[in-house]
């Protein structure tokens, strides 16, 4: 019976082993997804330890080709056979392209030929090392770090951050390439980028396209231009679709440069665009974004739109990536677009609707007084004064009386309650009347036809409910009843 147990207790060890490691191969191993020039995609389970030469082993036999026949495009890239699959920094259901090598036209060796002078490229390929391992921060910044005389420091690998709508939060972010014609991802670029230009800007690298048969090229016969995109390296790829928008102020601080508002040092800053390249943390950038947004003062830009300028009034220092006040929380970036809009509108010349609760932007003509809220509330009034439409000069606001330039005021905590009940009756006022043409008397309307009279002594006014004009037959025959 011992001898039976002994047999069972080292069956199931043994078990045992087989499922830890396993799972161990599971945790470890990356689910790729391999795209081909022919259409197909092949699902694969790479180890981070195997090298480029290992997955043409695998792919080969299920191309129909030979291992030496197949070469990897990676992120702008044909990698190496010596590169490994971690040093490409992959995540769960990456993409890959494996296409055929094949010898080039006349026509592309000559279009290659005339780009060496431009770019300095070989009219070959030659694989290489992964983007994320060629591209160095001393490099992409356009930075010189000196230790001391003549010695230069060790090249960091360059940092990207981006925000990321699914994680809904700043994250990590993964550069990749695709061509500029076609959006295929079998792109090699003929170098790397050296600034945030090359990324941000088009047509400032060009490169190689294989996703088809027949390579891209543009309407001059020359390679079609490198596409720069991001995607979150902090999620499971969602495919060549998965986009993230890039925050290229937001760097590591590898320099220890403090905040010039709360002077701490923080590990990740944003640098303004401004020629000091002044430095703020995160907390204290949101902090100038919410104080800005609170009192309105963001300022439109003829090319960039609504945006801010570093906070120490350097000139030329215009957030030009907006997706930067993403940083915010939704509903700040919500009143961010909002008031981007509204100012939209007024530097075009139109107006706001002033009904509470509709604010409606309208694009006028410039000599137009009497505004209609189309496709909003309905409401008519004055474009000088944005009171009910009326007849005559405009009068002034008395709401807005006295001096409103200081918002510093100390309200009695006793009249808080007064004074909340006061304005609900206000704005209930302003919702439901409409002023007298005539006499601006708030005048509301219970029922009835749209024909109003005026019951204030010595006006009597007969206006249009709808035109907020004097009432004619014109009236009577459209809206007598609505």
């Amino acid at each position: 019976m011992s001898f039976i147990l002994n047999i069972l207790k080292a069956f199931f060890n043994k078990m045992l082993e087989l499922l830890l490691f396993g799972r161990r191969s599971i945790t470890n191993s990356l689910n790729i997804y391999v795209k081909t020039n022919t259409g197909r995609t092949l699902s694969v389970n790479l180890e981070p330890k195997w090298d480029i030469k290992n997955v043409k082993e695998i792919l080969a036999p299920q191309l129909g080709l030979q291992p030496y026949e197949v070469k990897i495009i990676f992120a702008g890239k044909e990698l190496s056979d010596a590169t490994t699959i971690e040093e490409c920094d992959l995540g769960q259901q990456s993409i890959l392209h494996a296409v055929q090598v094949r010898a080039r036209s006349a026509k592309q060796r000559k279009s290659m030929h005339s780009m060496v002078a431009e770019e300095e490229v070989t009219p070959e390929e030659v694989p290489s090392k992964p983007l994320c391992e060629t591209l160095l921060d001393v490099q992409f910044q356009n930075e010189e770090k000196v230790q001391g005389p003549g010695t230069v420091c060790e090249h960091e690998r360059v940092h990207f951050f981006v925000h990321c709508s699914q994680c809904n939060k700043l994250c990590k972010g993964k550069l990749r390439v695709r061509c500029s014609l076609c959006k295929g991802g079998a792109f090699t670029v003929h170098r790397d980028p050296e600034c945030w230009d090359d990324v941000l800007k088009c047509r400032r690298i060009r490169g190689h396209c294989e996703s088809y048969e027949i390579a891209c090229v543009d309407n001059n016969g020359d390679p079609p231009c490198a596409e720069f995109y991001f995607k979150c390296a902090e999620h499971v790829s969602g495919g060549e679709k998965d986009f993230a928008a890039p925050l290229n102020l937001v760097k590591m601080n590898t320099k220890g440069v403090p905040c010039l508002a709360c002077t701490d040092i923080s590990e990740i800053v944003l640098v303004f665009p401004c020629a000091s390249k002044h430095v703020t943390c995160l907390d204290c950038f949101l902090h100038y974004c919410r104080s800005r947004l609170l009192e309105r003062q963001f300022m439109p830009h003829p090319d960039v739109g609504y945006t801010l300028s570093c906070p120490a009034g350097c000139e030329n220092s215009f957030i030009e990536e907006i997706h930067h006040f993403k940083l915010l929380i939704r509903e700040e970036y919500d009143r961010y677009q909002h008031f981007a809009t509204e100012e939209y509108v007024l530097q075009a010349g139109g107006v706001l609707c002033p009904q509470p609760g509709c604010g409606m932007g309208l694009l006028v003509d410039p000599d137009c007084k009497k505004v209609t809220c189309q496709n909003g509330c309905g409401y008519v009034f004055c474009r000088n004064c944005l009171q009910g439409y009326h007849l005559g000069d405009c009068l002034p606001d008395s709401v807005n009386d006295g001096d409103s330039s200081s918002c510093e005021y100390s309200v009695d905590p006793n009249r808080a309650a007064e004074a909340r009940w006061d304005e609900a009756s206000n704005v209930t006022i302003k919702v439901l009347t409409k002023p007298c043409p005539k006499c601006r008397t708030a005048t509301e309307r219970d029922g009835g036809c749209m024909h109003m009279v005026c019951t204030r002594s010595g006006c009597g006014f007969e206006w249009c409910w709808i035109c907020q004009t004097e009432w004619t037959r014109d009236c009577m025959g459209a809206h007598w009843f609505g």
